[in-house]
């Protein structure tokens, strides 16, 4: 469908370029039709913009939720620690969310109260999942802490971290050393090791 192929060029030029530098016309050129049929599928470049943007939240979102729900709580140390390195290799490994990420952190300025929207609807959903984990792991009392509040917003804290140095990073070892060094911590606060 050539709606799908518009989204997909399109997202590699927003990508590469940012939603100034991403031109209609070189989209238009490399799928193989005219800037104008564009306009049959899209409004124009904002409402292509977004759509790759949802698109890609969607499948965060998707594949997060897919991960967590079949998460296995019998070793919560390793299971937590998992899903943040399955964070990381997602973000690594799938230009579509690469797009994301750095749309969440460099938005185009007329469209940033749009993007934040996205970015809050996506945190949201996965904030459910994430404190029915939590309170699961209180109520069997394999988390040293009480409330769902104080793991879930340190746990975040630690994907927040990673996040940043995704979309900052130079290299995989400070990466790699963020991530140690924020797990060693946010598991001393709430493991009862």
């Amino acid at each position: 469908m050539k709606r799908n192929k518009i989204i997909e060029v399109a997202l590699k030029y927003f990508t590469i370029h940012g939603y100034e530098g991403a031109s209609l016309s070189q989209i238009a050129k490399e799928v193989g039709i005219k800037k104008q049929s564009i306009y049959t599928h899209f409004h124009g470049k904002d409402d292509l913009f977004l759509q790759a943007l949802r698109d890609a939240k969607e499948t965060e979102l998707s594949l997060k939720l897919q991960y967590l729900n079949k998460m296995n709580l019998q070793d919560p140390k390793r299971a937590l620690y998992e899903y943040l390195q399955f964070v990381i290799d997602l973000f690594q490994e799938k230009e579509q969310l690469k797009f994301w990420l750095r749309m969440n952190f460099y938005p185009p300025a007329h469209l940033a109260n749009t993007i934040e929207k996205e970015v809050i609807d996506l945190v949201e959903k996965e904030r459910t999942i994430l404190e029915r984990i939590f309170q699961e792991l209180i109520d069997a009392d394999e988390i040293s802490v009480k409330t769902v509040k104080t793991p879930y917003f340190a746990f975040l804290g630690v994907v927040d971290s990673i996040m940043m140095e995704l979309v900052y990073r130079k290299d995989d070892k400070r990466l790699k050393d963020k991530l140690e060094a924020s797990w060693t911590v946010f598991w001393k606060g709430i493991s009862k090791e």
